[in-house]
C-alpha cells in the first residue's frame, strides 16, 4: 500500500545470501515517478555487488538495476507522463548539466547514481526515480524483455558502437549470456558477414547456432585457433568479452585481424598480459565499454519494436520476488551455470 510499506530483497552483508524485507515504500519527489516493478532482470553485476568485487552506496540497500514497470504516482512537477504508463528505466540517475551529460557520455555524469548500487533498486514491489531516466514502453514490447534490455541489450549495443562495428565486418563474441545473445542479434541487423559465438555451454551454443552464427565450443578447441582457421588465419574485425575472465580477455586480443577492435565488456579484479608485439605490429585497439548511453535506448526500443532485437530466446526463467529464488540465480551467476537472463516478476 501506498505511503506505507513494501516488499522487498535487500543485501544486508557482503558476501552474504540476500535477504526479504519490509521497507517504505518511497514517495515521489517533485521530478519523480513511482513505478510499480513488473519485472526486474538479475544482472551478473548484482553478484559483484553481494560479493564485494564492486562496491554498494551503502547497506542495507536493494539490488536491481534493470527495471520496467507501470506508473503508478506522479511528482508535482511532472507532466509528460500519465499513471498507468507503461515505461523501462534507464539505470543511470543524471544530473544533465555537467560536462559528461551535456557531451551525451551521461554515464560518467559528475553526481551520477546507479539505481541498484548507489541507491535501492529493482528487487522491490516499487520504485521511485527521476523521470529523466524513464521511457515509455511499447505496448509490442513485454516487461521482462524491456527490463533486460535497460542493460544487457543496451551494454551490447554500446560495445558495438564503441568498437566501431561496421555492416560487412566479423565479429567474435566470447559469451551467451544476456549480452552476448543481444550482441549477435543487434550484430546481425548492422550487417554482419560473419558471427563467431564462443562459450563453453552446449544448449547456449545451440541457440547462436540457431540464431546464424558459428558455434565454437571453447571446451573442445582453443577458440583463437578455430577463429584463425574458419578466417583462414585472418582473424576477426571485432571481438567482445563479455564474461570478465583473463583467459577470454587474452583470446580476444589474439583473436583479432589487422586493424581488429577488442571491447572489454566484461568485469574481474584480475590482469591480463598483452603481446605488445602482436599487438602494434598488427594495429589492434583495445576498448573500454561502460555501460550505455542514455540517447541509445530509444533506438534499442525501436529494433525490437521491428523484430530484430528478440528476447525470448534471453529471458529463459521468471522467478518470484523472493529471497531464497534468488540466492540461487546469484550462486548459479558465480559458477557461470545460470540460464541466459532471469527476471524478477514481484
Amino acid at each position: 500500500m501506498l505511503g506505507r510499506i513494501m516488499k522487498a530483497v535487500q543485501l544486508i552483508k557482503i558476501d552474504k545470501d540476500l535477504e526479504d524485507r519490509e521497507i517504505p515504500t518511497p514517495v515521489p519527489k517533485p521530478d519523480e515517478v513511482l513505478v510499480k516493478i513488473e519485472a526486474a532482470g538479475i544482472c551478473h553485476s548484482d553478484v559483484h555487488y553481494r560479493d564485494g568485487v564492486s562496491s554498494v552506496g551503502y547497506r542495507p540497500i536493494t539490488l536491481g538495476h534493470e527495471v520496467a514497470g507501470v506508473i503508478e504516482k506522479l511528482g508535482s512537477n511532472v507532466l509528460d507522463f500519465q499513471v498507468g504508463d507503461r515505461v523501462c528505466l534507464n539505470y543511470m540517475i543524471t544530473c544533465g548539466k555537467c560536462r559528461f551529460c551535456v557531451q551525451g557520455t551521461e554515464q560518467f555524469c559528475e553526481q551520477g547514481k546507479m539505481i541498484g548500487k548507489d541507491v535501492d533498486g529493482g528487487y522491490a514491489e516499487f520504485i521511485a526515480i527521476p523521470t529523466r531516466g524513464v521511457l515509455k514502453l511499447p505496448n509490442s514490447i513485454s516487461f521482462e524483455h524491456a527490463s533486460v534490455m535497460m542493460c544487457s541489450s543496451s551494454t551490447s549495443l554500446h560495445a558495438l558502437r564503441k568498437t566501431r562495428f561496421k555492416p560487412g565486418e566479423t565479429i567474435a563474441i566470447f559469451g551467451l549470456g544476456g549480452l552476448g545473445i543481444s550482441a549477435l542479434q543487434l550484430a546481425q541487423a548492422f550487417g554482419a558477414r560473419a558471427i563467431y559465438a564462443i562459450d563453453i555451454d552446449s544448449k547456449k551454443l545451440e541457440t547462436a547456432k540457431e540464431l546464424g552464427a558459428i558455434p565454437i565450443n571453447a571446451m573442445n578447441s582453443d577458440p583463437v585457433e578455430k577463429i584463425m582457421e574458419l578466417t583462414v588465419g585472418d582473424g576477426v574485425d571485432v571481438a567482445l568479452e563479455l564474461i570478465g575472465l583473463s583467459l577470454t580477455m587474452d583470446q580476444g586480443v589474439r583473436s583479432l585481424a589487422r586493424f581488429g577492435r577488442l571491447g572489454l565488456v566484461g568485469i574481474t579484479a584480475n590482469t591480463f598480459d598483452i603481446s605488445s608485439y602482436e599487438t602494434i605490429c598488427r594495429e589492434k585497439e583495445i576498448i573500454g565499454v561502460s555501460d550505455h548511453l542514455l540517447s541509445e535506448l530509444p533506438f534499442l526500443l525501436n529494433l525490437a519494436e521491428q523484430g530484430k532485437l528478440d528476447l525470448s530466446k534471453v529471458v529463459t526463467k521468471t522467478v518470484p520476488l523472493e529471497a531464497e529464488a534468488i540466492n540461487v540465480v546469484h550462486h548459479q551467476l558465480k559458477e557461470f551455470k545460470a540460464d541466459f537472463r532471469t527476471v524478477i516478476k514481484p
